[in-house]
């Protein structure tokens, strides 16, 4: 099973996202503008949008020689007063930045804010090439007046898996109360800082942060059991990259390269999972993520004399002792890695084996038996009946299955301990017609049962 999950988690990463190391031959970045009545607000030396508009054809300027880089522009709220709408106005292609340029001069800021269809729309704005990094970023005084749904717009953007991520660029002062789930959010304080951020954003955009992860046990030792690892973006919780921990035969861990631009969640799936939360990435710097792996064994095996029949395989279910919360599933004589802690282990015998607040101690090995089964011989009366059996214990009785109504006999591996069987007949309209018979059931030994 856990080499079905990293072959899956392996599949899933380069199926959808780009492998960390990476360099995609080309990065699109889709500039979409607000132009809503409030761009027309003073801010700073002029109108909010004269200043986006001399910011950007500054930017376009400096961007004009790079081969590499496609620029595309999708605009919102310019077309009359009363339609609120966008449209791409200038889509991608080659030596377009003067068409840009003139384009952002003629922007007259008219309608209502329309940030969600614009991002909704912006999907069908790229290629479908798939040989690019694809990036949005919303330019905006404002959110709070915006459509509602920004937020579940953006996380069906990240789940397309066109675009690698979208950010926001908030001026003015404005509300930005669901612009933070819509992108990476840059609140611009003023002019000079509106044109540094925007460049800090695209010279970000197209590096990667180098990141090492480093697992130890619990004696500081380095950790060599190999692991799937996914992270997350923090904001959308949408998957961003998946792989397998493991070291060389030098004993050193695998550098990543991850999206500086992105704050991330990570999983380490160990039993129960191991998680981290907010992580965020330098460029400058070897980033270290040091994970402490406190694991134990658990293994579950059956005592007693070995009986004559096949023993079939039996399910072992693995719960946190603390929220029920299913951790792992192993069966009767394997052995399963486990977090340090205290479990509650489900032996799928009839009737269930349930033994709770087993601890697993770090780097030791925990052993749990049960009791070998026994088999019991049931023959029941000819014509078609329902039934049960329970085990009978300190005074209760405690279901253990139902029976089959269309045999006449069966043969069921049962715990030991004391039994009745209840069988009522299909056409049987009263109780006296119901039958019942107590019977005990020894380890590795058969008992017969006949109506």
């Amino acid at each position: 099973m856990r080499k079905l999950f990293i072959v899956l988690m392996l599949l899933l990463a380069g199926s959808q996202w780009p492998m960390a190391n990476a360099r995609p031959e080309k990065t699109r970045l889709l500039l979409i503008v607000d132009c809503s009545h409030s761009m027309w607000d003073h801010w700073q030396s002029n109108a909010k949008i004269k200043v986006t508009q001399q910011v950007l054809l500054t930017f376009l300027d400096s961007i004009a020689s790079q081969h590499d880089v496609d620029v595309a522009l999708r605009v919102f709220g310019h077309e009359n007063k009363l339609h609120f709408s966008t449209r791409l106005e200038v889509p991608f292609g080659a030596d377009n930045i003067y068409q840009l340029q003139s384009k952002i001069k003629t922007l007259v800021p008219q309608g209502g804010c329309t940030a969600a269809t614009a991002l909704t729309d912006a999907l069908s704005d790229f290629p479908a090439t798939g040989d690019s990094r694809n990036l949005i970023l919303i330019i905006t005084d404002g959110m709070d007046d915006c459509d509602a749904e920004i937020c579940d717009v953006a996380r069906q953007v990240q789940l397309s898996g066109v675009v690698v991520q979208t950010f926001v660029l908030g001026i003015g002062g404005g509300a930005f109360r669901n612009a933070d789930c819509a992108g990476s959010l840059f609140l611009v304080p003023d002019e000079e800082e509106y044109t540094k951020t925007l460049n800090d954003i695209f010279r970000l955009s197209d590096k990667k942060a180098p990141v090492v992860l480093k697992m130890t046990d619990g004696s500081g030792d380095l950790y060599e059991t190999e692991h799937p690892v996914a992270f997350y973006d923090h904001r959308t919780g949408v998957i961003r990259q998946s792989t397998i921990y493991s070291v060389d035969e030098h004993l050193r861990p695998d550098t990543l390269l991850m999206d500086p631009l992105v704050t991330y969640d990570m999983t380490v799936f160990t039993h129960p999972p191991l998680r981290r939360e907010n992580i965020q990435f330098s460029i400058d710097r070897v980033n270290n993520i040091d994970i402490t792996v406190n694991e134990g064994t658990l293994k579950v095996q059956h005592s007693g004399q070995r009986p004559p029949w096949t023993q079939p395989s039996v399910d072992v279910i693995i719960r946190r002792s603390d929220n029920g919360e299913r951790v792992a599933a192993q069966t009767i004589g394997e052995t399963g890695q486990y977090l340090a802690g205290r479990y509650d282990v489900e032996v799928q015998t009839l009737p269930v084996t349930t033994l709770r607040g087993v601890e697993v101690r770090s780097d030791a090995v925990t052993e749990l038996s049960v009791p070998m089964p026994g088999m019991l011989v049931l023959s029941k009366p000819k014509g078609i009946t329902t039934g049960a059996i329970f085990r009978l214990r300190d005074g209760q009785v405690e279901f253990a299955t139902d029976l089959n109504p269309s045999t006449a006999g069966e043969r069921l591996l049962l715990q030991p301990g004391q039994y009745e069987v209840v069988l009522h007949p299909q056409n049987a309209t009263k109780y006296d017609k119901v039958q019942s018979k107590r019977f005990v059931i020894e380890s590795s030994q058969t008992t017969k049962i006949q109506f």
